[in-house]
């Protein structure tokens, strides 16, 4: 089957064309901005926005669905939910476990992503922890950390089957080099991160080889002027890209354009780090078996301690634009290019170009979401997307739209309510 979307601002990375066509198949993009001879069904796609589809490296579920689970169907279930927020692939979220490596949830997640479900791709396993700072450990219990040793890394690469994408950890831990060399050398993504690190010790894992840095400025030592600390490190090196969590509340608005001018548009990653209730009326819900709730916009468990969030990623777009002034390309580039090269996957994901996978994001002029595709399959739509998909000449099945909303019971409208 071939689509084709006509007359809409196309946006990625290297790209911001103010009216053009993209023609896409089952799978891949065939031709972006010039009219198709061949075009197939055609969708006016006039007044939208077409943007690559949102990669999300770091989240822990949403939609009521937890990642750090033992059972691969709640993954499978999040992939089938998550496009309504623009997410047309993740990485599966996977913390501690007492006492051990977390196993059963290793093997859940590593199930998921061998079955490719339809819906959001699942790109390979996000690990935080278990090689996390005491001190810096945030919600992540103290029963779950571990210190790396050399016989551990080949029982946790074992174990991931070749699913590891990212791994974050404190690079301050006895044995923590011997681990980033050996994860690199499995050709793993390493971020810094739940770290007490010195601006030395920091430093001493980006030559190691670390590219990446987990929620800047969370569950790290503060930037001092005289203490530099791990942000320090990563704000000078070029080659270390850092999460930004866009909710307004893990960073003050203000931080958040400090942190954007600081990493550039080429190293800042936009990330949600959602819990199950992100996109849900229901703010109370468990992260890793730990009761947690929603208080002022923030997530906290029962004492207290803040958490994930419950920002979706459509909501994070909005949010970059209003809380920094960036541009929709810049932010749109830190939410898809940008994940794409950190999840190992950018060569097929992340930008609108002929031969890559067909996840592809519809926003209207106030960036509302209308459609999301995924791999070329329509896995969300709003009543009026469906009604331009049909006018087109497509009919629609109950099997090719996994998710959809009409006015009344739009999820975007309860998340744009809902504190973020």
């Amino acid at each position: 089957m071939r689509c084709t979307l006509r007359g809409a601002r196309l946006v990625d990375a290297a790209l911001d064309l103010a009216a053009g066509d993209l023609t896409f198949t089952t799978e891949h993009i065939e031709e972006v901005g010039a009219v198709s001879s061949e075009p197939g069904s055609v969708v006016d796609a006039e007044g939208m926005i077409v943007v690559p589809g949102f990669v999300d490296v770091h989240t822990h579920g949403g939609g009521g669905f937890n990642l750090h689970t033992a059972d691969a169907a709640e993954i499978v279930g999040y992939a089938g939910w998550v496009p309504e927020t623009g997410v047309t692939s993740f990485l599966v979220g996977v913390v501690g476990a007492p006492g051990s490596l977390p196993e059963v949830q290793l093997h859940a997640a590593v199930t998921a992503v061998a079955g490719r479900p339809s819906g959001a791709e699942p790109l390979g396993i996000h690990l935080e922890g278990p090689y996390l700072s005491e001190e810096r450990r945030g919600a992540h219990l103290p029963a779950w950390l571990r210190t790396p040793n050399p016989a551990e890394t080949v029982r946790l690469l074992a174990l991931a089957q070749g699913q590891l994408r990212l791994v974050t950890l404190a690079p301050e831990l006895p044995g923590a080099p011997e681990l980033i060399r050996s994860l690199i050398a499995a050709g793993i993504t390493v971020s810094i991160g739940h770290t007490d690190a010195s601006y030395e010790q920091a430093l001493e894992a980006i030559q190691l080889g670390a590219t990446h840095a987990t929620h800047c400025c969370n569950a790290m030592p503060p930037l001092h002027h005289r203490h530099p600390g791990p942000m320090g490190a990563v704000a000078l090196a070029p080659t270390v890209q850092g999460e930004i969590i866009a909710d307004g509340v893990h960073l003050h608005p203000a931080m958040l354009s400090i942190l954007t001018r600081l990493l550039g548009a080429e190293r800042a990653i936009v990330i949600t780090d959602a819990l199950a209730g992100a996109g849900c009326l229901d703010q109370e819900f468990e992260f890793a078996g730990q009761p947690a709730h929603v208080a002022g916009g923030a997530v906290r468990l029962a004492d207290g301690t803040i958490t994930g969030s419950v920002l979706t990623m459509d909501q994070a777009l909005r949010n970059m634009l209003s809380m920094t002034g960036v541009s929709l390309q810049d932010a749109v580039r830190m939410m898809t290019l940008n994940p794409a090269k950190a999840a190992g996957a950018a060569e097929r994901k992340g930008s609108l170009k002929p031969g890559y996978d067909a996840d592809l994001v519809v926003l209207d002029d106030a960036l509302t979401l209308q459609a999301t595709y995924c791999r070329g399959a329509l896995a969300f739509a709003s009543s009026s997307w469906q009604a331009r998909v049909e006018a087109g000449g497509q009919p629609l099945e109950p099997s090719q739209v996994i998710a959809s909303a009409s006015p009344s019971t739009d999820p975007a409208a309860h998340r744009d309510s809902a504190p973020s």
